[in-house]
């Protein structure tokens, strides 16, 4: 069995007694900018959320989830949530900052209550193993999907950048995701000189952190909980609890977490991040396959990250939609498709049945467009093939 970084994800990978913070990891923590980036922009250009909470809660969360499962466990915006979130401010502008962080606490209470509780386990174990399989294989194609549509803005630039990246994998000197970032950078510059002049006005200040929640209202509280928090609880199951989990013990034998400790882990991070400002976060199992497929390998990756968000939101709070712009969308697209392969690829080992295998395809088709309905989908075909209520 060939070892990883070789690149084979469906075998674990070897991982040092405690993190590392060499230049693998830098390289592998900004392995999930393809995701986090886009939902921070849009929070804070449609819904006017404040940008200092956003990455103050993700860095934190971060730091933590680094320093407690010393592996490159993610943190991820909830994608249900923020593009609800996002389209309905743009239709509507019935969602607020506040019934954001209203949906943050309540997701927040359900998870922590889950996790203490051992429902999250319970619930979890009636899930099929070829349900689970579709819904990581699912996430794995709509972010090679997503990754696609965002390098096509720019075809050629996406196209060189995807070609140079997938031939500097193997190198070990250089992490292939500082040249990747590096050459964004470049073309960035080339191609919008006036962000040369945006950088110089850049200017530090310090910010320290407020309670949000005393903005709350019980309008935007319901809100929040119908609109927001309660469409996301079958997408967090499958890929935040359940997706995360199973990747992370994979990968990671020697460290394996629970079904449990995710929930509360989700719950309390929640809980925190609503009260400061924060977005509702979540562990995606894309994430740990973005950290991963860059080089991390510890959890220093998602501690470097986070501290860097830390610093951001303490001193560039008032500046993060000019330093972001220097990340081309062509250039996170690369970052994205690449993510979305490394996941899929751990999902191939399909069950030996042909009703198992076929439960699997449906999720996975079903998950590239909606994973909560992918999951009630492919729960209620698993059980009528088990009753023979249906036979292929």
């Amino acid at each position: 069995m060939t070892q990883p970084l070789e690149h084979d994800s469906a075998s674990p990978l070897d991982r040092p007694a405690g993190n590392r913070f060499d230049r693998m990891e830098w390289g592998g923590a900004f392995g999930d900018l393809g995701t986090l980036i886009p939902f921070v922009v849009a929070y804070v250009t449609l819904l006017k959320v404040d940008p200092f909470g956003i990455l103050l809660a993700f860095g934190i969360a971060l730091i933590v989830a680094g320093l407690y499962y010393r592996t490159p466990f993610p943190v991820q915006p909830m994608k249900a949530i923020g593009a609800a979130a996002a389209t309905q401010a743009a239709q509507t502008l019935v969602i607020t900052p506040a019934a954001v962080y209203g949906a943050g606490l309540v997701t927040g209470a359900i998870w922590f209550l889950l996790g203490v509780t051992g429902a999250a386990k319970k619930v979890a174990n009636l899930i099929s193993r070829p349900v689970a399989v579709g819904i990581i294989m699912g996430l794995g194609f709509a972010f090679m999907l997503e990754g696609i549509k965002m390098m096509s803005e720019a075809w050629l630039l996406g196209a060189v950048a995807l070609a140079a990246t997938l031939f500097l994998l193997v190198n070990r000197v250089i992490p292939v995701m500082f040249l990747l970032l590096l050459f964004g950078a470049g073309v960035a510059l080339v191609q919008e000189p006036a962000l040369l002049k945006e950088f110089a006005n850049i200017e530090i200040g310090m910010r320290l952190p407020s309670f949000y929640l005393g903005e709350l209202t019980w309008r935007d509280f319901w809100i929040g909980l119908v609109f927001l928090a309660l469409p996301q609880v079958p997408l967090t199951l499958g890929n935040a609890v359940i997706a995360i989990t199973e990747e992370n013990n994979r990968l990671f034998p020697q460290r394996v977490v629970t079904l449990d400790k995710v929930a509360v882990s989700t719950g309390v991070m929640n809980i925190f991040g609503s009260a400061v400002g924060g977005v509702p976060m979540c562990h995606g199992a894309g994430g740990m396959a973005g950290h991963v497929r860059f080089g991390a390998r510890t959890g220093g990756a998602p501690v470097i990250l986070g501290a860097i968000l830390v610093l951001l939101a303490l001193f560039f709070s008032g500046s993060v939609e000019t330093i972001f712009k220097i990340f081309p969308t062509p250039v996170l697209g690369v970052i994205l498709f690449l993510t979305g392969a490394q996941l899929a690829l751990a999902s191939c080992e399909f069950g030996p049945g042909k009703n198992e295998r076929f439960v699997t395809l449906v999720v996975a088709a079903t998950a590239v467009w909606n994973v909560g309905l992918a999951f009630v989908f492919g729960m209620a075909l698993d059980f009528a093939l088990k009753r023979g209520w249906v036979e292929l």
